[in-house]
């Protein structure tokens, strides 16, 4: 298998109501991201895009043709992934597959997602269509519902109140007031967390994501090819690991047993490809679609025993500061949750990290930083590990 390197990101801001279609969100991405790299668009061979609801909310299907053309990448091959809020990092796994595997020296990866053009309702209709069907249309379950309910039973089972997960929110909506991308650049402290509405009992407003747009896009070489260019004041990038598991897509697994197969599976996949464990990794953008989720993916990569990911946020030790890093530039909480694109904005800001061009947000002595992005209620889980080489 050969080396994978980053060598060019681009995103846009996340915004509500501005972006005029996804397929243009998705070419300015890309275009940034081979502007980045100083490559001219011939260079690049292959695009694969991650996207979950254009199809349903925008009756238009193959974006990633569509983003090829209007980039400039004549001819190349480009496939759109779907593995709903996973769907930026299954493009990524397939674009890495396709430079490690040797089919391509230079491969475009871009995530892609546009929610906020219609209404609610519609929107979280689109969404719960990664959960079970005969599960969410029988009992008219929305990602809201599952996730109280989830939040619910964890709270209960580990004697914990709301108040120990604000810290998760907390966190990152302290580091999105410094990206200029994010969407939610305002702090938050405990008070303004107990104040938020309830959405559904224990799960309130600053518990969730807002529903957003956004597009975020990398450019991977082989090792050949990242060698071989100019040096830059910036270090290459290496993608250590790249791993991916799945689970049912029933909400009962993770309910009942509090923990999320998926990636326990991925992040163990991910650290034995590597020949790193939990104690490797300087930053961790966590999926942290929901306080809960934050707190089963931090328990479920290791970094905490079940039920202690709570003493993470009540000790500090999850700021940027702190031993483990979080959401360094606001995760999904504050910098915003495009489900398609999510996993490529992990990406380019764990790249930033690691090149030391974080601005204030920089995490010192960045080398290792880890990605999760999580489908559905647990069903998917991919996970990328990432080196300043």
């Amino acid at each position: 298998m050969r080396d994978v390197h980053v060598i060019g990101t681009g995103q846009t801001p996340v915004t509500q109501g501005k972006a005029p279609s996804a397929s243009h969100l998705s070419s300015q991405a890309v275009t940034y991201a081979i502007e980045d790299a100083d490559l001219d668009p011939r260079d690049v061979s292959a695009l694969y895009l991650g996207n979950m609801t254009a199809g349903i909310l925008e009756r238009q299907q193959q974006l990633a043709s569509l983003c090829a053309h209007a980039c400039g990448l004549t001819g190349v091959e480009a496939f759109t992934l779907e593995a709903s809020c996973a769907s930026g990092a299954a493009a990524l796994r397939t674009g890495f597959m396709a430079v490690a595997g040797g089919f391509y020296d230079i491969v475009a990866v871009c995530g892609v997602e546009r929610l906020s053009h219609t209404a609610r309702e519609d929107a979280a209709r689109a969404l719960s269509s990664a959960a079970a069907r005969d599960e969410a249309g029988r009992n008219g379950q929305t990602f809201l519902t599952l996730n109280a309910t989830l939040m619910r039973h964890y709270l209960l089972a580990y004697d914990l109140s709301p108040e120990d997960l604000a810290p998760f929110a907390m966190t990152a909506h302290e580091n999105g007031l410094n990206n200029p991308d994010a969407l939610l650049r305002k702090p938050l402290d405990m008070d303004a967390y107990l104040a938020s509405r309830m959405l559904v009992d224990p799960l309130r407003l600053m518990d969730a994501p807002p529903i957003c747009d956004g597009a975020a896009a990398v450019i991977l070489a082989s090792g050949r090819v990242a060698r071989a260019r100019p040096a830059r004041a910036r270090p290459r990038v290496l993608i250590r690991a790249s791993a991916a598991a799945s689970d049912s897509l029933t909400a009962r697994n993770c309910v009942s047993e509090l923990r999320l197969p998926a990636a326990e599976q991925s992040s163990r996949r991910a650290y034995r490809q590597a020949g790193m464990g939990p104690e490797d990794i300087d930053l961790f953008e966590a999926h942290d679609a929901f306080t809960v989720i934050t707190a089963l993916s931090l328990e479920s990569s290791g970094f905490a025993e079940r039920g202690e990911a709570v003493r993470l946020g009540r000790d500090g030790a999850i700021t940027r500061d702190g031993r483990l890093p979080i959401s360094t530039m606001g995760g999904l909480k504050s910098r915003g949750h495009p489900v398609g694109a999510t996993g490529l904005y992990q990406v380019t800001e764990a790249v930033r990290q690691l090149q030391g061009t974080a601005g204030v947000n920089q995490v010192r002595d960045a080398r290792v930083a880890m990605t999760q992005n999580i489908g559905g209620m647990g069903a998917t889980a991919i996970t990328h590990l990432l080196e300043a080489a």
